[in-house]
């Protein structure tokens, strides 16, 4: 089969021959995949090949080694792997000449083939001569060669981690990437090709990081990189900076100064590329001293474990006006384009993280530049200042900004109402959102929003969700913080005199034509949402006669006809946001008795579009709709149960959507929010449901994250069906016991790890909590007797591994009484033979959390009592 001519009619404009060609190559894979790979690297390598043909079979080599989907990449590693080893070395040597062709393109392709093999092998101890051979070929002549291996080394270091290559090839590749850069380097694809290797090697480096003579090298080699006459050198040096700043940012105090002077100047003088990753530098600073400072509290001494150097704080003087000049260099469309990032917003950004880490010391920096430019008749200076004003409320504290908001807040109401030009409109309406958001609630001492002012605020923005999108989407914002500031107010709110205003004008925006735009509709939703949500008893009839109108909304989008795969987009979209407004308003007029029996009549319907909503089916949709059928569940009750024969296909074809993993988590918690309200209603769909959860359980394709949720729905239908959960034990006791275990090994990794480890354990406590709970007092509890002594062996492990959160901490006590409570004197002798068991207790009885002192001491009382019978 003449590969070449399939190769190129697979990139042909003719979709017939595309198709045929992509059938031809599809069928040699599954019929001979060895030949298939080797005779695509021969292609790669072949210099007598069209350079499309080379560069496709590379890419269809590459994608056989690697997919995005955690377990069909395990298939394809696992196929690689099991490959003849004389067919891997045809290919791998295919390779490694590929990086010699005049070709870029093939030489590039080669490049990321080569790390995805590496990637697969060298932590399984295979290609141990890879590295020595790259090394090798940095002292080739051609400099195409040299640019093509360090490409490669770069990819390498990006597929494989740290732990896999010893620390003397670390040191010779650095050696050798670190030459590349060097400015004595005449070939500037040489130099960019190390830069950016020099960015993925970083993670290997700690050794050499540690080693100050090598650091001081790796530092000036970076610096004088930053000023290369070549802008994309330029760029990747400043990228390894900011990498730096993140990764080694307890060694950067020597090279400070320094950094300041070459940032400064490319942030004034250089392209735009540059400057963004010169600013992205501050700005990654001011993150690392974040995180710091919030860990360790403000009052850190030099010396404690991670010392904050206080970079930001001894470059503000230099930095705050670097970065309010910045400021003044916006676009003229960056508020209709959705993904803009420039100069001025990428500086605005930077100062809003300056004004988090340095607090107060920030606003006497920045004040004069407002009050300078505020009023000037050229409206990037009056954006500017509004712009740098509202960068700084997040920070400082209220003591400090709340008298300047005070002068400022009129003013802002009139710009917003009567400056001529819309990006100052734009930034004014986001500093409102923000003033609310930071400096207004029911924590504050001294409200900035008061009766005097109040009906000003909300006439003014209103009129303002009729102004053009991007302006109405701000305007939007600020009435949502706005209506979240009142949110704990007690009874009566200062808002519900213009509540049917601000609903009537919301729905209105909702409406406009040009309502796509600025993501509108949606902000307009979310809007009217949280205005419902902080609501109180009050306008509870108001919020009632809004059912009928979102109803009426929802059923207009189902009598679409043919639409186009677009339209449906759109379609689905819109549904999403009613049936996420019409799960609002159902918690909360569900939320009080008097409320609910108003609402109740309105139940048969809204469910019956929640079905067509699930019958004309999208992915989104079905989401929101699955929780608004959530909080309809919990709202009705047992009366739910009349829903259930036609609802119930959905929860199966939402539990089996392992590819939307979303989907299926939503469906996992709706189960429980359903459990809730049937009890033991629920018990005719439990085979179904529980066959269905243990098959998600036991995939390796459903997304790691769902797991812990379906753990948790295990004891929402023991606590439903109570003793009748008997015949489901046999499976689900040892899928949690074997969860229970890996929960135990995963300790001491990295914070997403432990993270994940923490809500897997929650999920695991949570199903023995319900399983324990469902069975009490039922001649049945003596079943769960074998479980008892794995259970407190789980207990005691996570005690002793020392890094439960508090979430984890509470579930786990209150297992322990659980066991106590339910199994009497059975659980008694066992408890008090448990190793850690009563330290566990008397820890959590003296804990600063009032959940987990409360759950402790309830656990104390069933401990005791079982220990006494």
């Amino acid at each position: 089969m003449e590969v070449t001519q399939v190769l190129l009619n697979a990139q042909s404009v003719d979709g017939t021959v595309r198709k045929h060609a992509e059938d031809s190559l599809k069928q040699f894979q599954e019929q001979d995949l060895s030949l298939f790979l080797v005779s695509l690297s021969g292609e790669l390598s072949n210099e007598e090949k069209p350079v499309e043909s080379r560069k496709l079979a590379g890419l269809i080599l590459k994608n056989a080694l690697d997919a995005k989907e955690q377990h069909r990449k395990l298939e394809l590693v696992q196929r690689w792997l099991s490959l003849d080893a004389a067919v891997k070395t045809q290919i791998k040597t295919c390779l490694l000449q590929t990086l010699s062709s005049p070709s870029g393109d093939a030489r590039s392709t080669a490049s990321q083939v080569i790390a995805k093999i590496a990637g697969i092998e060298l932590p399984q101890k295979q290609w141990p001569e890879l590295i020595g051979s790259l090394l090798s070929n940095i002292h080739q002549l051609p400099a195409h060669v040299k640019q093509a291996t360090l490409e490669t080394l770069g990819y390498l270091c990006e597929e494989v981690s740290p732990d896999v290559i010893d620390q003397d090839q670390v040191n010779k590749v650095l050696t050798a990437v670190v030459q590349g850069m060097n400015a004595s380097e005449g070939n500037n694809d040489v130099r960019l090709a190390a830069t950016r290797a020099l960015y993925n090697a970083l993670g290997f480096a700690q050794v050499n990081f540690s080693n100050d003579m090598e650091r001081d090298y790796i530092m000036r080699v970076v610096c004088e990189a930053t000023l290369s006459p070549e802008v994309k050198i330029r760029q990747a040096a400043f990228e390894c900076l900011v990498s730096i700043s993140s990764t080694y940012y307890e060694k950067l105090a020597p090279y400070i100064q320094d950094i300041f002077n070459i940032t400064a100047k490319a942030v004034r003088e250089d392209e735009e590329a540059v400057a963004l990753q010169a600013i992205e530098f501050w700005s990654s600073i001011c993150d690392e001293e974040i995180d710091i400072l919030e860990e360790y509290g403000t009052d850190l001494i030099g010396d404690s474990g991670i010392p904050c150097f206080y970079f930001i704080k001894q470059a503000l003087p230099a930095l705050v006006p670097l970065l309010l000049e910045t400021l003044l260099k916006q676009e003229e469309d960056q508020d209709q384009d959705e993904g803009a990032w420039n100069i001025a917003m990428a500086g605005g950004t930077c100062l809003g993280l300056v004004a988090r880490t340095v607090g107060d010391d920030i606003v006497p920096l920045v004040m004069p530049f407002i009050e300078e430019n505020i009023t000037k008749p050229d409206w990037r200076q009056r954006e500017a200042a509004t712009y740098a004003f509202g960068s700084i409320l997040e920070g400082p504290s209220a003591d400090k900004l709340t008298p300047i908001v005070n002068v400022a807040l009129s003013f802002m109401l009139t710009a917003l109402t009567n400056d001529p030009n819309n990006h100052v409109k734009d930034t004014t309406a986001w500093t409102l959102g923000r003033i609310f958001e930071f400096l207004h609630g029911s924590t504050m001492d001294t409200p900035i929003i008061t009766q005097a002012n109040c009906q000003q605020i909300i006439t003014v923005l209103l009129q303002s969700m009729k102004d053009v999108p991007n302006v109405a989407e701000k305007a939007c914002g600020a009435l949502y913080f706005l209506a979240q500031g009142y949110e704990d107010m007690g009874p009566s709110s200062p808002l519900t005199p213009f509540f049917q205003e601000i609903v009537q004008s919301l729905l209105t925006v909702t409406h406009r034509e040009d309502a796509g735009e600025s993501r509108l509709r949606t902000a307009a939703y979310e809007t009217l949402n949280e205005i419902v949500r902080c609501s109180t008893d009050e306008t509870a009839p108001m919020v009632l006669q809004l059912v009928p109108v979102i109803m009426m909304e929802l059923h207009k989008t189902l009598e679409g006809q043919k639409l186009s795969s677009d339209e449906r987009e759109k379609q689905g979209e819109l549904q999403g946001l009613l049936c996420g407004c019409l799960q609002v308003i159902i918690q909360k007029l569900g939320s009080s008795e008097p409320t609910k029996h108003v609402f109740m009549p309105f139940a048969d319907q809204i469910m019956g579009l929640f079905l067509r909503v699930f019958a004309c089916r999208s992915a989104t949709v079905h989401e929101e709709a699955m929780l608004a059928i959530g909080a309809l569940a919990y709202a009705t009750g047992p009366g739910f149960t009349k829903y259930m024969p036609e609802f119930y296909k959905y929860i199966e074809m939402g539990l089996q959507n392992f590819e939307e993993y979303q989907v299926c988590a939503v469906t996992v918690g709706v189960v429980g929010d359903i459990c809730r309200a049937l009890e033991d209603k629920i018990l005719p769909y439990c085979d179904g449901i529980m066959s269905q959860l243990l098959k998600d359980l036991s995939s390796n394709q459903l997304h790691r994250t769902v797991k812990p949720p379906i753990f948790s729905c295990f004891g929402d239908i023991a606590l439903a069906i109570g003793e009748s959960f008997e015949k489901y034990l046999m499976y689900a006791m040892p899928m949690l016991q074997s969860a229970a275990e890996l929960s135990t090994q995963a300790s001491g990794a990295d914070d997403e790890i432990t993270e994940y480890t923490n809500t897997l354990r929650n999920g695991i406590l949570e199903a023995y909590s319900g399983i324990f709970q469902g069975f009490k007092n039922s001649p049945k509890t003596q079943l769960l007797i074998p479980y008892a002594p794995y259970i407190l062996q789980f207990l005691d492990s996570i005690y002793m591994e020392r890094d439960m959160d508090d979430l984890v901490m509470k579930t786990a006590i209150g297992v322990l009484g659980d066991l106590a409570d339910t199994l009497g004197s059975h659980a008694g002798s066992l408890i008090q033979q448990s190793l850690s068991s009563r330290d566990f207790l008397n820890e959590c009885l003296s804990s600063e959390d009032h959940f987990i002192k409360e759950s402790a001491e309830w656990a104390k009382l069933a401990i005791n009592r079982a220990i006494s019978v």
